[in-house]
């Protein structure tokens, strides 16, 4: 009997032990010998650590991609990261569909969970509009990509190089095949190239707002009224967090001379890295170059992330939706939530606080024992912790030197930032009674 269909594990719970079993799966696979360029295979700690970068399409790694990794190995990671990036449900109902099988009540109810769907009607209908606009939207990114990489790299390596990156990118991973001349080089040598940065950009924002949104444009085209109100929170609060980015980057970081940049090269790099931190995890500058600033906004970016049920990370836009219209209540003495039209419930409000500290915490704890354990610099440890929970894979350059227990806890970061916060926590929660009774209210003073 498939582990999804015991009566006795819930839906987190399967969640959770999926996206573990993926890892263990990727972690076998990479360490075959053919997977290196040396024909050794790497050790366990880099295979486990690849692995769980890859599936939780991450981005972090303690070895250049290309320099290190045979075409084999690069094949592996890419299945990873399009594992990762469809979810563990979605790929066991495809496997499913494909062996003939009849799909239940109860994997239907664990992909609802897997996705953030509203509902479970149409769940089936959603998996399969999932698949093909993945497959569309990743070939077309591959065939755009392709104009520019196969005149550069010749026919072959570079529609292989095109259909990495097109995936990487709509699968927000951030892995790169670009460190052959410079090392963990990503896209720096295509930083004034509007196609390539346009492209990849582009890749990213879409997988980064979900599948229920993208349900919705499809649904609905641009008759906006009808969308769900969490399609109208993504688009909004996506929309203004790569114009804030855009802004800060532009008028800001790359007006110092450090940088040296035209109008167009500032813009076109402005607006990159304004789309890249919200989990993508490609790099079109130099970050170590970075103002202190610009390191802190980069961070802030990557800890909020891409939308519910898309290849993204992060605690959500709609997490930090929800908790300021929360505060936009208690400015006006609203005695509820509001947001276009409609009330938020008590829960969602409860849930957002919750994700937002959940991550908050995590995040804190992994940078401070980072820092400890390998004695670095605050902000290198805090920008590694946020790559690594927010599920980016931007990073200063210290992820290779870190020790292996700094990596391990890389490794936790990645693992929870993917299956989610709520997952973890239901998981771990399912088991307990629910009390049938309510204490007395008292007020608190806070504030």
């Amino acid at each position: 009997m498939p582990f999804w269909k015991k009566e006795r594990i819930s839906p987190s719970q399967i969640i959770i032990l999926g996206y573990f079993l993926l890892i263990v799966c990727g972690t076998g696979l990479l360490m075959l010998p053919c997977t290196t360029r040396d024909g050794v295979g790497p050790s366990f700690g880099d295979a486990l650590f690849t692995a769980t970068s890859a599936i939780t399409v991450t981005g972090l790694v303690v070895h250049d991609t290309v320099r290190f990794w045979s075409g084999f190995g690069q094949a592996v990671i890419l299945l990873l990261i399009q594992a990762g990036g469809l979810g563990v449900m979605s790929m066991a109902i495809a496997v499913a569909v494909l062996a003939g099988q009849k799909i239940g009540f109860r994997l239907r109810w664990v992909m609802q969970e897997s996705i953030s769907a509203p509902q479970l009607a149409g769940i089936v209908r959603l998996t399969g509009f999932i698949f093909k606009t993945v497959l569309v939207v990743e070939l077309a990114g591959a065939a755009l990509l392709a104009w520019r990489f196969c005149p550069d790299m010749g026919l072959g390596r570079g529609l292989w190089m095109a259909l990495f990156h097109a995936v990487s990118a709509f699968c927000n991973a951030g892995f790169d095949l670009m460190g052959a001349e410079r090392p963990y080089s990503s896209l720096t040598a295509y930083a004034a190239d509007p196609l390539v940065c346009l492209v990849v950009a582009s890749l990213v924002i879409i997988g980064g707002i979900g599948f229920l949104t993208l349900d919705d444009v499809r649904s609905h085209g641009l008759d906006m009224r009808r969308y769900r109100l969490q399609s109208k929170l993504v688009l909004l609060f996506s929309v203004t967090l790569i114009l804030l980015g855009f802004l800060f980057f532009f008028c800001y970081e790359f007006q110092r001379d450090a940088w040296n940049m035209s109008g167009p090269e500032a813009a076109l790099a402005a607006f990159f890295q304004s789309v890249s931190p919200r989990t993508a995890g490609f790099n079109s500058v130099d970050l170590t170059a970075l103002s202190p600033l610009g390191k802190l906004v980069t961070i802030l970016l990557m800890l909020v992330g891409a939308a519910p049920g898309s290849t993204g990370g992060g605690f959500k836009v709609t997490t930090l939706a929800v908790l300021l219209l929360g505060l936009l209540s208690i400015f006006l003495h609203r005695g509820d939530v509001r947001g276009f039209g409609r009330r938020l419930t008590d829960m969602a409000l409860r849930r957002a606080s919750g994700i937002f500290m959940f991550y908050l915490l995590l995040f804190l704890a992994g940078g401070m024992l980072i820092a400890a354990f390998d004695e670095l610099p605050l902000m290198t440890a805090f920008f590694e912790a946020a790559s690594a929970i927010g599920t980016v894979g931007l990073s200063l350059g210290a992820t290779p030197e870190l020790s292996d227990a700094s990596r391990g806890i890389l490794i936790l970061l990645m693992y929870f930032g993917r299956v989610g916060s709520l997952t973890v926590v239901f998981a771990v929660s399912s088991g307990l009674r629910q009390d049938g009774f309510r204490y007395p209210a008292e007020d608190v003073a806070v504030g």
